[in-house]
């Protein structure tokens, strides 16, 4: 018997939950060594504040009866509420290496809010497909609504908006702050106190979810109901917005001194690369071509976006060993 109606795919193998559990706290583990490698309370900090808030979002919105989770080998709280630590260790990972990839451009910090937010869309949108028909989460639609086809693949596009909201708004109280806490401090020559990045992960967490809680039941209602903005406009519009501000800063950021931390590539390559290979594995490519055809180029814009920096030093590296060859040998 299928586990859901209107979803043609059975349980998942037995390999499938824990390879992807294992592999998100493997992640977490290689996020906490990046963090204590480089020695700062900062980066700590704002991945159990990611954690923590991935977590307590988790937990309302299964509450609400937004989606149910399949069974995971960890899994917080009594069913049919409780949540995988799986996924909360995710949110952490993909907000981390987002924000290290965007730290490493040297962005403004508005336009490196924006662009976190794109990255950690882009992986979402290569994950969620394939989650679904996998049974690792399950929205329950309406016996009216195709669970295959309606919105995006059977996913709704609030959840998107959602993703866009918890991100960026992370990711902005984060950086605003540390500008306001921690960069004060420094600029009036005081000792910058451990205390105050817990605080500054604490308050954007805080913020965040106000702002996505205020979202959820007042602000996207009342659009929607007197202005027709229904959650596809919301998702087309927010993502046109955060691509303006991330172009717009791409052009004002001073030339990069940092080289991109080799976890800000790996971990959205592996995500991108494991859920492909799931995808081609189970069959999901012959359900439609343009599903097909979206999740292969998503992915493979992902992949490509994280690796050209990497690509970009190569060449000039190159460039660099083939101009001292050229040059005469010192007397």
């Amino acid at each position: 018997m299928l586990p859901f109606p209107g979803i043609p795919y059975g349980p998942a193998p037995a390999w499938v939950f824990p390879a992807f559990e294992l592999s998100s706290y493997a992640m977490l583990a290689l996020c906490l060594a990046h963090a204590i490698r480089r020695g700062r309370i900062g980066s700590l900090s704002y991945i159990f504040g990611g954690l923590g808030f991935g977590l307590l979002l988790e937990y309302l919105e299964v509450r609400s009866h937004s989606y149910t989770y399949g069974h995971f080998g960890i899994m917080l709280g009594h069913a049919p509420f409780n949540i995988p630590l799986c996924i909360g260790c995710d949110w952490a990972v993909i907000m981390y290496v987002s924000r290290i990839f965007s730290d490493a451009l040297r962005l403004p910090w508005q336009a490196a809010a924006a662009l976190d937010t794109l990255l950690a869309l882009n992986v979402d949108l290569s994950l969620d497909v394939v989650a679904y028909r996998l049974h690792m989460w399950h929205w329950n639609w309406p016996p009216q609504y195709n669970a295959l086809t309606t919105q995006w693949f059977g996913i709704p596009y609030g959840n998107f908006v959602g993703w866009i909201t918890v991100v960026f708004g992370y990711s902005f109280f984060s950086r605003w702050f540390e500008r306001l806490i921690v960069r004060h401090d420094h600029t009036q020559h005081h000792r910058i106190a451990a205390w105050q990045f817990p605080l500054v992960a604490a308050l954007s967490l805080i913020a965040s979810q106000l702002v996505l809680t205020f979202n959820e039941v007042l602000l996207y209602p009342f659009v929607a109901r007197h202005l027709s903005i229904t959650s596809p406009r919301r998702f087309s519009l927010f993502a046109a917005l955060l691509l303006i501000t991330a172009v717009t800063g791409w052009a004002r950021r001073p030339r990069p001194r940092r080289t991109i931390p080799s976890l800000a590539t790996f971990a959205p390559v592996y995500f991108h690369l494991f859920f492909l290979m799931l995808f081609f594995a189970f069959g999901f490519y012959r359900e439609s071509r343009w599903m097909t055809a979206v999740s292969c180029s998503n992915g493979a814009l992902g992949i490509l976006l994280h690796l050209l920096p990497f690509t970009k030093s190569s060449a000039k590296a190159r460039e660099a060993i083939q101009g001292s060859s050229t040059e005469p040998a010192s007397a």
